[in-house]
């Protein structure tokens, strides 16, 4: 299937699900292709293509779902159910073998991880800043975060308990950030 296809069928499938379940805010979903898709897809740009991805708090897959889509090996961590019977219908609707759906938390995913391995994690709409390093901050990661206007205050906030250096690069779709931190060795 096509990725066109699976963009046109993912859409299809958000639209359905919504009206039995929260997945998205009920005012973008006449704007599925900038506001979810696109703002997802734009990370495509910085991701290194031989890794794997880890998507914090996937909730209706993005950015996950569609970076699967794009080509990527994607893990998926979700805590609430429903959220998650909807990643995996979307795993077996849009064929998605290189998808793999975590149904739990993310720090107990997490702390299961071998320590001496890189991590590319990803996130939106997911979490503070800090809360995020809170978890990842054992692992040799790196981030990759799609952020709001307000990104520089979580980042002050997080600086005061790690040390760490980032990049900012404006979104293409709307007025926050991509924000990419590497874990500082």
């Amino acid at each position: 299937m096509e990725n066109k296809v699976k963009f046109d069928l993912y859409k299809k499938l958000l639209c359905e699900w919504s009206g039995r379940m929260n997945l998205v805010a009920p005012s973008t979903l006449n704007d599925i292709d900038n506001r979810h898709i696109a703002d997802s897809a734009q990370l495509a740009d910085y991701l290194p293509r031989d890794t794997d991805i880890i998507d914090l708090g996937s909730g209706a897959g993005f950015p996950g779902v569609v970076l699967a889509i794009l080509g990527w090996h994607v893990t998926c961590i979700e805590s609430i159910g429903k959220k998650v019977m909807f990643l995996n219908e979307l795993k077996t609707q849009l064929e998605l073998d290189n998808l793999t759906i975590y149904h739990g938390r993310v720090e107990d995913y997490i702390s299961k991880l071998p320590q001496n391995k890189k991590y590319i994690y990803t996130a939106r709409a997911f979490a503070p800043l800090i809360r995020i390093l809170d978890y990842v901050h054992k692992t040799n990661y790196e981030l990759f975060l799609l952020k709001g206007r307000d990104i520089m205050n979580e980042i002050s906030v997080a600086k005061q308990k790690y040390h760490f250096d980032f990049n900012m690069f404006s979104s293409k779709t709307g007025d926050g950030f991509i924000v990419n931190i590497k874990k500082d060795r």
